[in-house]
């Protein structure tokens, strides 16, 4: 258990400092872009569109719970089948923070690697999809995208607040769970598996291990920052290297949420070549790392256990004070939610888009703020809302789901 604990501390005062700076990076991003970056990008239709989409997609710092809304706002827009799978394919797989996460523990050959394979896979998913004809739109609402807000009339000091604010309430908040499960995953490989233990096994190797590892994470919710300090466990336990990268893309890239969401808002035809996509790249791309990196120069050396320094030691304190008070908040919430009990639902509503428990809240307190809404229940595993107040106004709440980057309609029989 001691040895345990101690790669706990390890891997956290590691990963805290540039974790913690990308997050900063990224909230400040977010409030100094100015209005409507986004949405004049990524709106138009070719292989620009595409390029665009990847391209500003990229940095974002959006796991697959948050970049659905954020496409299917975008896609609402007007932004066509081809630039929205793009920014689908690639911003998953990257952002700031996981890029310097990345280099911090595998070093910047392999990090960059990772971010040129994100943006070839997101590029080739959306001109495959741009060949077809486009999907007509189905007469959605135009909704705002994500993006930075401009601040316009906020002092600097306001901005550069609420940006952090951002990056701790909603980006670090969207990803705790899985972040502590991450660190904890590693710690329990690196101690319980010895070093080079997985290179004497056969089917660890090759292109049965980037298929074992492709089949093991596609399904799954990989956080691509948590997911790092796995990766590094696994290597230095003997995993291959191209095999960490297949686990790295297309882990973060699907999940069962995301698949989901993809076929409702995009279609068959979108979603099999997003998957094929996702599923063939990484493995390609999982060879030819081994073929042209990892023996040669730019060679990947998993970074060893040393001292942290003072930087780490109250980077690794602030990031497990801050992880304990989220996951605390949201108990407590879930404790209030089920002391009140389920709510006598007057509206009820099928939510689309919806993947993880950080969606759900973002959902409540959009729709609780609306003028005549008494309680609000949302049941994130069914993307089920339930309103109840006789004074809310169903359109209201339909344009205030919308705003906020999800679909959302009349509940039917079978959805309750």
């Amino acid at each position: 258990m001691i040895g345990l604990m101690d790669a706990v501390w390890q891997i956290t005062v590691e990963l805290a400092p540039s974790l913690f700076l990308g997050l900063a990076l990224a909230g400040l991003l977010h409030e100094f872009l100015p209005p409507g970056l986004v949405r004049r990008h990524l709106s138009g239709r070719g292989p620009r569109a595409v390029m665009n989409a990847v391209l500003m997609g990229a940095p974002m710092p959006l796991c697959s719970c948050g970049v659905v809304p954020t496409a299917i706002g975008l896609r609402r827009q007007g932004a066509s089948d081809a630039a929205t799978t793009g920014f689908l394919i690639s911003t998953p797989q990257t952002g700031v923070d996981s890029i310097l996460v990345s280099a911090t523990f595998l070093g910047w050959p392999f990090a960059l690697f990772k971010v040129g394979a994100a943006v070839v896979t997101g590029l080739l998913g959306g001109v495959l999809v741009g060949l077809g004809r486009e999907r007509r739109d189905e007469g959605g609402d135009v909704l705002p995208v994500v993006s930075g807000g401009g601040g316009a009339g906020r002092p600097l000091h306001r901005k550069v607040l609420d940006g952090l604010r951002y990056a701790i309430f909603d980006l670090l908040a969207s990803i705790d769970l899985y972040l502590v499960i991450g660190i904890l995953a590693a710690a329990v490989i690196a101690v319980w598996i010895p070093v080079g233990a997985l290179g004497s096994v056969p089917w660890t190797q090759g292109l049965s291990g980037m298929g074992l590892a492709l089949l093991i994470s596609m399904p799954l919710y990989v956080c691509t920052t948590a997911s790092v300090p796995i990766a590094t466990s696994l290597i230095a336990a003997g995993m291959p290297l191209g095999t960490a990268l297949v686990f790295l893309m297309a882990g973060p890239a699907t999940n069962l949420a995301t698949i989901g969401a993809v076929y409702r808002g995009l279609g068959r035809r979108v979603l099999g070549i997003y998957v094929g996509v996702v599923a063939v790249m990484s493995i390609l791309l999982g060879l030819a790392f081994d073929w042209v990196l990892a023996g040669g120069p730019g060679a990947v050396h998993v970074h060893h256990h040393g001292d942290p320094g003072v930087t780490g030691v109250v980077a690794g304190v602030a990031l497990l004070a801050v992880l304990a008070f989220l996951l605390t908040r949201r108990a407590l919430r879930r404790l209030r939610h089920r002391a009140r009990g389920a709510i006598s639902a007057d509206l009820e509503y099928s939510v689309q888009g919806m993947s993880c428990q950080n969606c759900a809240t973002k959902v409540a307190g959009v729709v609780g703020g609306v003028a005549g809404v008494e309680g609000v229940e949302v049941l994130v595993h069914r993307g089920l809302l339930r309103v109840s107040g006789r004074g809310a106004v169903d359109s209201v709440i339909r344009r205030v789901v919308r705003d906020a980057g999800y679909g959302i309609e009349r509940a039917t029989r079978d959805d309750r």
